[in-house]
């Protein structure tokens, strides 16, 4: 695998989670968050997530619409050992390659697995679309893959955390982004005109705002986002410069 880029250039990505169970709502996502942070933490701008069920011509679709539009797409679910796991064949198909039961996998699940146990369901987990990288897991080590711009992991979230930590070292990343909070007890009605100022000013600095009601209070979380430290400092003063002297602060 080539070794990490820090350009400075934007790297993005969209997340494409798959699974019936997802959008039914039996099971609670938990990698959204989980690998949103970690492309915040390396320098790549997470832009999208969709989610699909376990369908081909829905996940065919997602993956060649994502991996046109950003640097990387990284997918979540349908790897697993039984019939409705289809993301494998999916991407295969997607990409117009062959899928077939790989050695190099095979290889690694002997490492867990004794002969015996290498079952046809067991190796469903080993077929890879052809030309693919493989991604190491240590939990349970079945892999996951790489193919092209498209990164395909587990959805049980310890194994995908475990895969995207292996396979980051091999992304190309840009400049980290760092965040500033501003708590105010105020609704955004009465902060939107000097936020707005203020990004005029800073129009390099991302600004958002975030209403909560909380102890029976309106308040609102103003985030302001750069990859420019100092710049983001100016910013920060200048939208606390403007904002109404009669608000009080918290947190």
């Amino acid at each position: 695998m080539e070794s990490l880029n820090t350009s400075r250039d934007e790297v993005t990505a969209g997340l494409l989670v798959i699974g019936d169970e997802i959008l039914s709502g039996r099971t609670k996502d938990k990698n959204i968050g989980f690998i949103a942070s970690h492309c915040t933490g390396i320098g790549i701008r997470l832009k999208e997530v969709r989610v699909v069920a376990d369908d081909e011509t829905a996940i065919i679709s997602a993956v060649n619409i994502l991996r046109e539009a950003y640097t990387y797409v990284f997918t979540t679910g349908g790897i697993g050992p039984t019939h409705d796991d289809i993301t494998a064949d999916s991407i295969a198909r997607a990409f117009g390659v062959s899928i077939d039961i790989d050695p190099r996998a095979v290889a690694l699940m002997r490492e867990r697995y004794a002969e015996a146990d290498l079952t046809p369901a067991r190796l469903r987990m080993a077929r890879i679309p052809a030309g693919a990288v493989l991604i190491e897991n240590p939990v349970s080590k079945v892999p996951g893959f790489m193919i092209g711009n498209v990164v395909v992991m587990a959805g049980v979230p310890a194994i995908m955390q475990a895969m995207l930590l292996a396979v980051t070292p091999s992304l190309k990343t840009g400049a980290k982004h760092f965040s500033e909070s501003i708590h105010v007890n105020a609704p955004e009605s009465k902060i939107a005109f000097p936020l707005a100022e203020a990004q005029r000013v800073f129009p390099e600095v991302a600004m958002g705002s975030y209403p909560f009601f909380e102890d029976g209070r309106y308040g609102t979380n103003l985030v302001l986002t750069s990859a420019d430290t100092a710049l983001l400092a100016r910013a920060r003063a200048e939208l606390i410069a403007r904002l109404p002297r009669d608000i009080s602060f918290c947190g």
